[in-house]
């Protein structure tokens, strides 16, 4: 599949100063054209015994990071106050990754590192219930991390407020219903549901600390092992050093996807297709620079391989992108029929 491009500008460093490229790529299938995909409703149409792990599901990586220029972008902007919120959940993603600062007020607001995103947890219930009320047949997936270390290049969490999961737990009380019960509720993580018993809810996967570290009693039992990066059940090898690099991250994720679809279907695996760094910002790992191909569109052709080249995908997990393409999530939903 060849891929247009318009003209590639390389990102320059300026003593400290990133000079931020303009558009290197052409929009595509797999690549930046979110819009071109509507499935509000694909899981209306599933059986209600079928578990979550057995679902193919098309997901964002930090969800809501729309602004802060190239090094923090990993979204398509469809507006501000989760208004981009809206976009993907009806183009198909079902699996959202949202970054919260401590605010004032015992509240959160969303950040990526240092940049406040322009919404508040807020505005992420409100849509999320909004679009559950209209599609009630649905679910989406949450990953809910306290993002602030405090650190240079990140956010400092407001003094004097409660701690992150109390809040967490004044939303839940406040969105009463929202949130499928047994993975918010403090007490014990909860073993992966069916889409029968989470139609119309919100599953709280796992809830991470600054640094990664996973809450207790909070999230799927299966994720427990899941603090920052990989583990059994999670590829999240986010560091990408150089644009040379991507083709490493091509092979973690291909080789993860053979795993999930070859494993237990009772067993839920999560596979980021995400990953930056100063040299390989988010939108070249997805898109492609240089002349590397980007992870999105290996992934859309490698599931549209069939069993002359590899053996087919049968199941691909979760898989958590950046700037999807409307063909890659349908590419993705297809598995579920």
């Amino acid at each position: 599949m060849k891929r247009k491009r318009s003209l590639l500008l390389i990102p320059l460093v300026v003593g400290a100063v990133l000079v931020a490229p303009q558009a290197a790529h052409a929009d595509d299938a797999s690549y930046r054209t979110l819009s071109t995909a509507s499935n509000p409703d694909w899981m209306r149409s599933l059986p209600d015994s079928r578990s979550l792990s057995a679902l193919s599901i098309p997901g964002t990586h930090e969800t809501l990071s729309i602004l802060g220029g190239s090094l923090t972008q990993t979204q398509e902007n469809f507006g501000e106050s989760a208004a981009t919120l809206t976009a993907q959940l009806t183009a198909g993603i079902r699996m959202i990754d949202v970054r919260a600062r401590v605010n004032s007020g015992n509240t959160f607001t969303i950040h990526h590192g240092a940049t406040y995103q322009n919404a508040n947890f807020d505005d992420v219930l409100t849509k999320l219930s909004s679009f559950l009320s209209a599609h009630p047949g649905e679910t989406v997936v949450l990953r809910f991390k306290q993002e602030c270390t405090g650190e240079i290049g990140s956010c400092t969490d407001a003094s004097g407020q409660n701690g992150f999961t109390d809040i967490f737990d004044g939303y839940t009380a406040r969105y009463l219903g929202l949130f499928w019960a047994p993975s918010v509720s403090r007490t014990a993580k909860a073993s992966v549901p069916t889409l029968g018993a989470v139609r119309g809810k919100v599953v709280l996967a796992a809830m991470h600390g600054p640094r990664g570290g996973n809450f207790a009693g909070y999230g799927l039992s299966q994720f427990s092992g899941w603090n920052d990066g990989s583990s059994t059940y999670v590829q999240d090898n986010y560091t990408v050093s150089s644009v040379g690099a991507i083709a490493t991250k091509r092979d973690q994720v291909r080789r993860f996807l053979d795993v999930t679809s070859a494993a237990d279907p009772s067993l839920m695996y999560v596979n980021f297709a995400s990953g930056s760094s100063l040299f390989a910002q988010p939108y070249q790992v997805a898109g492609g620079s240089l002349g590397v191909q980007g992870v999105n569109p290996f992934l859309l052709i490698y599931l549209n391989e069939g069993p002359e080249v590899h053996t087919p995908v049968v199941r691909t997990g979760v898989i958590v992108l950046d700037f999807p393409g409307g063909g890659l999530i349908d590419k993705i939903i297809s598995h579920n029929i």
